[in-house]
């Protein structure tokens, strides 16, 4: 053990950051990242992740609870109030497909199948974008086993939109969970650091939807269209005017 502690693994940071350890190991591991820029790097991103989660989710707190989570509560297993509105904050955020996402994203079907992409799209760019060591899954430098592989998990051709012109560079992609199947998620990055991430899911259906729709949370924009069974959302903390620029842009590349 050197003078500053051991070197914190990724458990003791994310501990760290939730507060969860004793304080002898909380002392060696403050003391480590006095020295260590990198672990401090990944605490701040760790945080600036956590505070984006919350903002995602805490609103919901605040919403009605779901049909089956108010009947659950009735006869012999009724639970706290407080304990049942966790358990609905964990349902949702472990099972997207029950469609009730607190009232901002929350409409009728059939347009909950389009409120679904902007959901998931947003909640997939809070969680990897403050990601320092491991943004992406396959970085750029494969670009083409990226979208080969990426197209045939969502049985569809892809494309990768050059943004290049706006000054943001393709980082990589990964997999991802969808409401519909496997979802790709495209990163990208400029000379600053601001990241964008172009999510792209296969819908059940073909909803014949084509117009771009914006929402924002939490200083994130998502500009999101619908063409075919291919759904689309651009993520990034930039205005309206300058994400649907860009977006325009995808578009026209996409061929669609």
């Amino acid at each position: 053990m050197s003078e500053s502690g051991p070197v914190p693994g990724e458990d003791d940071l994310h501990a760290y950051v939730d507060g969860r350890l004793d304080p002898a190991r909380r002392a060696q591991v403050v003391a480590r990242l006095r020295v260590d820029a990198d672990a401090a790097a990944r605490v701040e991103a760790y945080r600036r992740q956590n505070q984006a989660l919350h903002g995602l989710f805490d609103p919901v707190l605040d919403d009605p609870l779901p049909g089956p989570v108010r009947a659950s509560l009735s006869g012999a297993r009724r639970r706290t109030w407080s304990a049942a509105r966790a358990a609905a904050v964990a349902w949702f955020v472990l099972a997207p497909l029950v469609g009730w996402f607190g009232r901002e994203w929350f409409v009728d079907e059939p347009a909950a199948q389009v409120t679904v992409l902007p959901r998931d799209a947003v909640l997939a760019h809070a969680v990897y974008t403050p990601e320092v060591l491991h943004p992406v899954e396959v970085d750029a430098e494969r670009e083409e086993h990226l979208v080969q592989w990426l197209s045939k998990r969502l049985q569809t051709p892809l494309r990768v939109p050059d943004f290049g012109a706006f000054g943001y560079g393709l980082m990589g992609g990964r997999l991802l969970p969808g409401a519909d199947g496997p979802a790709a998620q495209f990163m990208y990055q400029d000379a600053q650091g601001t990241r964008l991430t172009l999510y792209v899911s296969v819908r059940q259906a073909d909803t014949g939807q084509t117009a771009f729709r914006f929402t924002e949370q939490d200083g994130v924009t998502v500009l999101y269209w619908i063409d075919g069974r291919l759904g689309y959302a651009l993520s990034g903390p930039l205005t309206r005017s300058y994400l649907l620029t860009i977006a325009e842009a995808a578009y026209h590349q996409l061929g669609l």
